[in-house]
Order: C-alpha cells, then sequence, then structure tokens
C-alpha cells in the first residue's frame, strides 16, 4: 500500500451554528489521483481551506507526510511541499504570465520580488525555471502578455503554473475547471494528466464537471451538507443511488 501523504480524521469545521464540515475523514495516498465532489453548499472548498491551512478545523486532525498541521499555516505546508490553487483565481491580472512566475519562484527562493530581485546566475536560473513551467502548461507564447488578456483557460494554466514554483510534491486544485468551454476543459485536463503522470505529482482536486473527475480522478469523495455521503473508485460511485440522487443524475452518469 501506498504511503498516506494527506490524511484528515474526523474534520468539522462551523461558522456560528452552521457546520460547513461535519465529521469528514480522508486519505490520500502519495502519488494518487483523488477528486472530492458535491452540490454547491456541500463543504469542498471548506474542506480544501482546513488541509491546506487557510482555515484551521474546529474539531479533527490534518497530517501531512506523518506530521500534525493541524495548526500550521498556509506558508509552512507550502515550505513542506504542498500547492494549491483557488476556486476563484489568484494570479495577478495586470502582471504578464513570465511575471506572475517570477513572484511565486522569488518568494519560493526567499527573494523578493521589488527591493531585492534576483541577479547573475541566480537569475538564469530562475529564468529557466520559469521557462519550464511555461512550456509545462503550454503557455511560451504568451509568457509577455498580461494575464489579464490571456483566455480563461490560460489564466487557469497560468495559476496552476504558479502552484508549481515552489516545487510541490501534493497540489489542491480547487474548481479548475470552473467557468472553462470544452477546448479550454481539455488543455487543462492535459496539464493535469502531465502533473500526474509526467511530474509523479499527487493531485486532489475539487471539480464539478462529472466527465472530467469520472476521467481523470482514481478515488472519489462525495460531501453533501457538510458530511462525507460517499467514497469509492468511479465506477463505484457511478453506481451509487444516494449519489445519484444527491448530486450526478442518472443522465449525466449514463453519458459519460
Amino acid at each position: 500500500m501506498s504511503e498516506i501523504i494527506l490524511e484528515a480524521k474526523n474534520v468539522s469545521k462551523h461558522f456560528g451554528g452552521v457546520r460547513a464540515v461535519d465529521d469528514v475523514s480522508l486519505e490520500v495516498p502519495a502519488g494518487s489521483i483523488q477528486a472530492i465532489i458535491g452540490p454547491n453548499g456541500a463543504g469542498k472548498s471548506t474542506l480544501f481551506n482546513a488541509l491546506s491551512g487557510f482555515y484551521f478545523p474546529d474539531e479533527g486532525t490534518v497530517t501531512y507526510k506523518g506530521v500534525d498541521v493541524t495548526r500550521a499555516a498556509g506558508h509552512e505546508r507550502v515550505k513542506m511541499g504542498m500547492g494549491r490553487t483557488f476556486q476563484t483565481s489568484s494570479v495577478f491580472p495586470n502582471l504578464t504570465a513570465y511575471d506572475n512566475l517570477l513572484i511565486g519562484v522569488q518568494a519560493a527562493e526567499k527573494l523578493a520580488f521589488r527591493f531585492r530581485p534576483a541577479t547573475g546566475a541566480k537569475r538564469k536560473e530562475i529564468d529557466a525555471k520559469i521557462e519550464r513551467l511555461l512550456d509545462f502548461v503550454n503557455l511560451k507564447k504568451l509568457a509577455h502578455r498580461p494575464v489579464a488578456e490571456l483566455a480563461h483557460g490560460s489564466q487557469r494554466l497560468c495559476e496552476i503554473a504558479m502552484s508549481l514554483s515552489t516545487d510541490p510534491v501534493l497540489v489542491l486544485l480547487d474548481e479548475p475547471m470552473a467557468g472553462l468551454a470544452q477546448k479550454e476543459t481539455e488543455r487543462v485536463v492535459e496539464v493535469i494528466r502531465k502533473l500526474h503522470a509526467d511530474l509523479g505529482l499527487t493531485v486532489l482536486f475539487v471539480e464539478h464537471n462529472m466527465r472530467v473527475v469520472l476521467s481523470l480522478a482514481q478515488r472519489i469523495m462525495v460531501l453533501d451538507r457538510g458530511k462525507t455521503l460517499a467514497k469509492g473508485t468511479p465506477e463505484e460511485i457511478s453506481n451509487n443511488d444516494a449519489v445519484r440522487e444527491a448530486y450526478i443524475g442518472k443522465e449525466i452518469i449514463e453519458h459519460v
């Protein structure tokens, strides 16, 4: 059995009287690609925030690489090799794709972008890394255009590239296909496959596009109203009557 790189045990998070995440447990084996699905308001992004350090759970524990990180800040988890994208794009829209990655890479190198930019051999090393990242997400030709001018799919790919700038071993992707047209979705799916197959990264993603989920994920967890409704392989989830009723719907499953 593969090592468990990320584990949540009985995690709960509430806001006032609302239990956004309610006693949820999750295991993510190293080298796997897993998905979390559920209707709007199911607690998916809240769980992601608890896993990545943007929220601390009110109950339960989060373990990363065998270390209890329940109360570790997000930047500490990044240093340990965790990358993250967000449901709402977190790129700097007025900067070019290149400069977005420059900020990410220099932050990872502990170099201030404005006050102490890298020079000489270090700058060449950083430039080479940025070029590799842009090439990986197929954005080299758009490197020097402001991100705001890029298609939505290219903006998503730039954000994924930024998440790679810190050399993570685990990447959490929050709704990477949100708002994308079919062709853009295909581009992002191809890059996610490469994250897993070519770079060997562990990938955990939240997604509403069931065709994408069923084609990419090795295992799926379904949340509903903050609770775990089901866990299993794509086939098991597809054939789960409770999941069909709560979220997926026969029409989607039968046409995947």
